[in-house]
């Protein structure tokens, strides 16, 4: 294969892997929650939120507290892919006559290169702003003393908080995507590699084991059974 084909042909393998093993993961979330680690996330952030919203006089400054130290996390990441957008710019412009890695760095325009780096964290900063949102609206939300009976208000405070760390993880997967990306700045063969190897992690991040599983099914299905009777 000539070198300047190397761009042409690793580059969108590499997204490809990326791709499909995402497209992977939101079927088995769809699917299968209890197999990954956001499914669990997402039914353990349910039942905090049925416990604090249970006695918010109790525990409503636990809730604001922990949802604070959210919104904190998120501010953090937006603030960082804010400023890494605009400064990848300028590192990525500085042009070495060096080839680190066996291929054509130069085959692509490197205004692309630039561009791609920088919408990965414009997409960061969005979804974590998009985050931001979200816990700030769960913060006026779990301080509301809800009855019984009311089970389609916990829900929707349940929902909310849930939609804000889906945001947030959405923040995360576009600083991971953005590894390989860089990479791609000294050629075509680091990122894919980059690629592979990023996809090979998270899998044993994203995926759960048998034991976790059982202990938040049962934890799960425990206290819905203790609501189901609380409200009976």
């Amino acid at each position: 294969m000539e070198v300047d084909e190397l761009d042409y042909v690793l580059v969108p393998l590499g997204v490809l892997v990326l791709g499909i093993y995402h497209v992977w993961l939101l079927c088995t979330i769809i699917r299968y929650p209890s197999h990954t680690v956001i499914g669990l996330n997402a039914q353990s952030r349910y039942q905090w939120v049925l416990s604090i919203m249970a006695d918010p006089l109790k525990n409503g400054i636990l809730g604001v507290q922990t949802i604070r130290n959210n919104i904190m996390a998120s501010t953090l990441l937006a603030t960082t892919a804010i400023t890494l957008s605009s400064l990848i710019g300028v590192f990525a412009s500085n042009e070495s006559d060096t080839k680190l890695v066996y291929g054509n760095k130069t085959s692509l325009n490197s205004s692309i290169k630039r561009l791609s780096i920088s919408l990965c964290f414009l997409v960061a900063f969005l979804c974590n702003v998009q985050s931001i949102r979200y816990y700030a609206q769960v913060s006026f939300l779990i301080t509301t003393h809800a009855l019984k009976g009311q089970r389609d208000f916990i829900e929707y405070a349940a929902r909310s908080l849930n939609r804000g760390s889906y945001a947030w993880s959405l923040g995360l997967r576009a600083f991971y995507f953005s590894f390989p990306l860089v990479l791609w700045i000294y050629g075509p063969i680091p990122m894919l590699a980059c690629s592979c190897f990023t996809s090979f992690i998270l899998y044993f991040l994203d995926t759960t084991t048998q034991i976790t599983r059982d202990l938040h099914t049962k934890s799960f299905n425990k206290r819905e059974t203790g609501g189901d009777t609380e409200a009976s």
